[in-house]
């Protein structure tokens, strides 16, 4: 008799079989900022301190708003899109949700 708590699915991050209800659990996850507030993809946030950006020898000042932020398979970054910076990756502690 095969139940539902026999299913198995591959992890490929472990390389181990785990049960499919673990794996379910494991998929729903929480991206918070800086106070805590949950992230979502499409959501905009505010830098809470300047930051320099390595190799675009600028500076994002605290208070900048940055739209349309998509969330990473890192809970602590955040990729997004500045006027002036293509492919910026932001870790979520200096980022407050608007």
């Amino acid at each position: 008799m095969t139940g539902a708590d026999d299913d198995y699915v591959y992890d490929e991050a472990t390389g181990e079989w785990r049960p499919a209800g673990e794996m379910k659990a494991a998929a729903i996850r929480e991206v918070r900022d800086a106070s805590g507030n949950v992230l979502s993809d499409g959501d905009s946030v505010t830098l809470i301190k300047d930051l320099k950006v390595k190799g675009a020898n600028q500076t994002l000042k605290q208070g900048t708003v940055i739209r349309s932020i998509r969330l990473t398979d890192n809970d602590d970054e955040i990729d997004c899109r500045h006027d002036t910076i293509k492919g910026l990756v932001l870790r979520t502690e200096f980022v407050r949700k608007r």
